[in-house]
């Protein structure tokens, strides 16, 4: 009998998490560190939740390594809804987060909620936004709308031209104070889970040790309550450019262009379709045809 493969068995055992577990999950008291990946389309879900990942992000990282855009500003409500949507018709065994792109949640409270409702309605169980106490009356209104939040602080690549560009944030002693108090404010206004981007080791662990709800880093060290990464960069098939932060564990954009140019050379010099990888008639139907052999 074939070994089943390790991950499979992972993913068959693990319950899927939802957004009151999740809030629950600190590395303080013993718990797992949670994992998040993101994915954007169905296959992606699929090696996720095969995997064993706790969540999926459909990450408005989607606007710069799938749709080719600059940075994240380009990418739409619809946009993201589409690849929630594919990624929810996957049936991942993972909590599926929906990031909210730029401009979805700052004009108004009903656009806000309206913005949130199209990503749950597509699949998102959660729904992520950037920002500290600023972003305190959306969420408020989008956890009074039954709608699960997740924040994310620090270095907000939504605010990229605020921030002068891709900078590590809370270097400097009163900037890391304001981050503990806009995650301890998010906190309390009840989001379920806090991202830490771009932030320095210790202050990272402030925040963690300062908040009941789980901490999940990208570039702010180990002491957080999990990790999320992003899939093109887990899998080494974004290789333009590699943060510090980013550990490779393929380097799939190399073996893609080998495979791809070896299937150049086969359809080129003739190699491919061989005849195994052909259909063919029976002999009596191609000699009806005058196709003898054929």
């Amino acid at each position: 009998m074939a070994e089943t493969p390790k991950s499979a068995t992972t993913s068959a055992k693990k319950r899927k998490l939802n957004a009151p577990a999740m809030a629950m999950r600190k590395r303080v008291n013993g718990d797992d560190a949670l994992v998040m990946v993101t994915a954007y389309d169905a296959p992606g879900a699929r090696v996720a939740s095969e995997a064993g990942a706790d969540l999926i992000l459909v990450g408005d990282s989607l606007a710069m390594v799938v749709l080719g855009y600059d940075d994240t500003l380009q990418v739409t409500v619809d946009d993201m809804a589409h690849h929630t949507a594919a990624v929810a018709r996957a049936k991942p065994n993972c909590l599926i987060v929906g990031d909210l792109p730029w401009m979805s949640y700052h004009v108004s409270v009903e656009e806000t909620i309206r913005n949130a409702a199209t990503l749950i309605r597509a699949g998102a169980e959660v729904v992520k936004l950037e920002g500290g106490r600023k972003r305190l009356a959306m969420i408020e209104a989008l956890i009074d709308a039954e709608i699960p939040v997740m924040g994310h602080i620090g270095l907000t690549p939504q605010s990229v031209h605020a921030m002068g560009g891709f900078k590590v944030q809370g270097k400097r002693a009163e900037a890391a104070l304001e981050l503990v108090e806009d995650a301890k404010a998010l906190a309390h206004a009840g989001c379920c889970a806090i991202v830490l981007e771009g932030i320095p080791v210790k202050v990272a662990k402030m925040i963690t040790d300062a908040v009941d709800v789980p901490t999940i880093g990208i570039g702010a060290g180990p002491d957080c309550d999990g990790q999320v990464l992003v899939y093109h960069d887990v899998l080494g098939i974004e290789d333009r450019f590699v943060p510090k932060f980013v550990r490779r564990y393929a380097d799939l954009k190399s073996a893609s262009v080998d495979a791809v140019a070896q299937y150049a050379d086969d359809v080129r010099s003739g190699a491919f379709p061989n005849d195994a990888e052909s259909y063919h008639m029976a002999d009596d139907e191609a000699d009806a045809l005058g196709l003898y052999g054929s």
